[in-house]
């Protein structure tokens, strides 16, 4: 085992899109463990949109990123050492850990992963917070039925093609909003949505009355702005608008003036109502269980874009919003 241990740190704040300048790789002596404590290789680490707002410095429902220090981010791996009676080595744990290689935890912020139900990089995906963010927008908020139209935008990001999915379980009509043909594709013909936009090449209005002749009835909303405010012209009698993510404002550095829907809300009997996942924590098991089961069964696939090595996350996590990925976006720091 390496006696060095490289992290990444956030080194100034992003202005609009993130940059490569801020961030930066360091290293240092790998940490040494007291009782109860134990040391966690990184196998996998995730980037989700929601790290760029923590970014900016500002507390929302959740604390800001401090400056040179290692940001911390959902990653699963293996327990190398233990002083810790609840975990053993060799174990795969997932919990909230630094951008390193290495880290440690008192075992109080991870749980553990049965590597043998499903891959364990799927506790970062489907069956993990993306998944249970899904599963509880859709069928907590959205109350989805069998027969509805459901519209979800950033469709083919981890969030957006679980949600697509777990609808199509449930019986609705799915319509899934993305910007390239080889997503929308990906939507059509392996995870059976019945219609795609690509809003790149497509008037979003347009396509939606067409795609939504009886108008829409749930809209998972995750990428807010233009194609939102399109969505939001054709919702029924009682609709529901899950606000999931916001992916296209979170670079902004003003606050766009958009379309003031209350009235349509007022006049439709139409909710709205925004989330966060950690909103469902004393449910995660339920969502945990039931993701499981659909993957096993094979009612609910998955796919995963994987780059390889600690020192390109940041490239990674600003593929995000270039729109590089299709499916849950993962960085491979060492092998399993």
């Amino acid at each position: 085992m390496s006696t060095l241990n490289r992290s990444i740190k956030l080194v100034s704040r992003p202005q609009g899109m993130p940059t490569y300048e801020n961030f930066e790789l360091v290293t240092n002596s790998l940490p040494t463990i007291n009782e109860g404590e134990l040391l966690i290789r990184t196998i996998y680490l995730s980037v989700d949109p929601y790290m760029r707002g923590r970014m900016n410095g500002v507390k929302t429902y959740v604390d800001p990123f401090q400056l040179n220090e290692v940001l911390i981010g959902g990653v699963v791996g293996e327990v190398v050492e233990s002083k810790n009676n609840d975990f053993k080595t060799g174990e795969i744990v997932e919990g909230r850990l630094g951008w390193s290689d290495f880290s440690v935890s008192n075992g109080s912020n991870i749980r553990k992963i049965d590597p043998t139900l499903a891959p364990i990089s799927t506790s970062l995906g489907v069956v993990g917070m993306p998944g249970l963010t899904a599963y509880f927008g859709l069928l907590d908020i959205g109350k989805a039925k069998e027969g509805e139209t459901v519209v979800i935008s950033g469709a083919a990001g981890a969030v957006g093609m679980v949600a697509g999915q777990i609808a199509k379980i449930k019986g609705c009509r799915v319509i899934g909003i993305a910007g390239s043909e080889e997503k929308v594709n990906y939507l059509s013909n392996q995870l059976g949505f019945d219609q795609t936009i690509n809003y790149k090449t497509e008037n979003v209005l347009d396509a939606l009355k067409a795609a939504c002749p009886s108008g829409v009835d749930i809209y998972f909303d995750n990428v807010g702005g233009e194609i939102s405010d399109a969505v939001i012209k054709l919702i029924n009698y009682k609709a529901r608008i899950i606000v999931c993510g916001q992916i296209s404002q979170y670079n902004n550095e003003q606050i766009e003036t958009g379309p003031r829907i209350q009235g349509q809300l007022i006049q439709r009997s139409a909710l709205m109502q925004g989330f966060i996942v950690s909103d469902y924590a004393d449910r995660f098991g339920e969502g945990y269980r039931q993701l499981g089961k659909w993957v096993k069964e094979g009612r609910l696939q998955y796919r995963e874009n994987v780059v390889d090595g600690l020192e390109n996350a940041p490239d990674a996590f600003i593929g995000l919003f270039r729109g590089d990925n299709i499916g849950k976006q993962l960085v491979r720091v060492s092998e399993e």
